[in-house]
């Protein structure tokens, strides 16, 4: 037995060291932070990634973090190395506060070099330094981490929004969350149907669309949700028709078409030609117009997106609750 837990307690060094090699600082047992391509770039002035463009976030201010590495999933077009996650949860969970806490603390250290950048903006430099929105959306699957709630709780009594990505392969979580909402819940979508759902998102549970469709049931439950597509060509940016009879089902509030990036470890899996250019996006989107009551009202070319939302909700993209 003491062997046993040598060689578990091996393998996670190692594997921390492979993560902390490819930009992710480790935080605690089992949380991290990466610092985006589009954080660096808005220090220095030179872009904004779509949350800024959509919703308001301010690029420069915001940590892209996960409370986990754990996840149910083995998605294709994953750009983290899937063959290092646990699919359940193992061992103790740290204290929220002290996750938040520390992300923020190495997502500043992270960026310290920047003071030296000539082309760093000095105005979005002193801001760096109180960060105002946490990304959940880093790895692994968010709502496996036990105190998720607690966790949405502490980031928003700081000042700071909460933006959470979730495959909604668990749905008991998802519920939890009800009484301790994120200012904005996303939940992915990786197929029109039950077949091209499995076979994109490669799923550990055999029942991951019923649970999938459980936490829809849920989403505008929401005060803020979006139902996010990634969509990869020759695997699920396929039956249009299908993707707008669920949007129309579950009825979002914001419905997200993004491009899969043929980066990281996904180029080992698939080929650039599955990677959609930014017309293929818009196009598709299109046709889900076609075939629902949503409109485009947004798009971003430099990160492969469209936005598209009802007439009701089209002008609520930058309004957020009093935090």
């Amino acid at each position: 037995m003491q062997l046993t837990v040598l060689n578990e307690k091996s393998q996670q060094e190692l594997k921390n060291e492979r993560r902390t090699s490819e930009g992710y600082r480790i935080v605690g047992r089992h949380s991290a932070i990466k610092v985006c391509a589009y954080c660096k770039k808005a220090l220095k002035g030179q872009d904004v990634c779509y949350k800024n463009t959509f919703y308001g976030i301010e690029s420069w201010r915001c940590v892209q973090m996960s409370p986990t590495f754990y996840c149910n999933h083995r998605c294709q077009f994953c750009w983290r190395d899937i063959d290092y996650t646990w699919p359940v949860w193992r061992g103790e969970a740290d204290d929220p506060k002290e996750i938040v806490e520390g992300c923020i603390k190495a997502h500043i250290e992270y960026l310290q070099g920047f003071k030296g950048n000539e082309k760093a903006v000095a105005e979005r430099l002193a801001q760096m330094e109180k960060p105002l929105h946490f990304a959940i959306s880093l790895t692994g699957e968010p709502t496996m981490y036990p105190y998720l709630p607690e966790m949405i709780d502490y980031i928003k009594s700081r000042g700071m929004t909460a933006f959470l990505v979730t495959n909604g392969s668990l749905p008991e979580n998802v519920e939890k969350l009800l009484d301790h909402q994120p200012t904005q819940l996303y939940i992915s979508v990786y197929g029109p149907n039950e077949e091209v759902h499995r076979k994109a998102a490669n799923p550990i549970q055999k029942d991951t669309w019923e649970r999938l469709n459980k936490s829809l049931a849920m989403l505008r439950k929401f005060k803020r949700n979006v139902m996010r597509l990634t969509l990869v060509k020759g695997l699920n940016m396929v039956h249009p028709e299908q993707y707008a009879e669920m949007i129309e089902k579950y009825k979002p509030m914001f419905v997200e078409l993004k491009s899969y990036m043929y980066v990281g470890h996904s180029q080992l899996r698939l080929e650039i030609h599955n990677m959609p250019f930014h017309r293929d996006i818009m196009d598709f989107a299109g046709e889900i117009e076609k075939h629902s009551s949503y409109k485009i009202i947004d798009e971003k070319a430099e990160s492969r997106v469209a936005l598209m939302a009802k007439e009701e909700f089209g002008g609520r993209r930058m309004e957020f609750e009093k935090l």
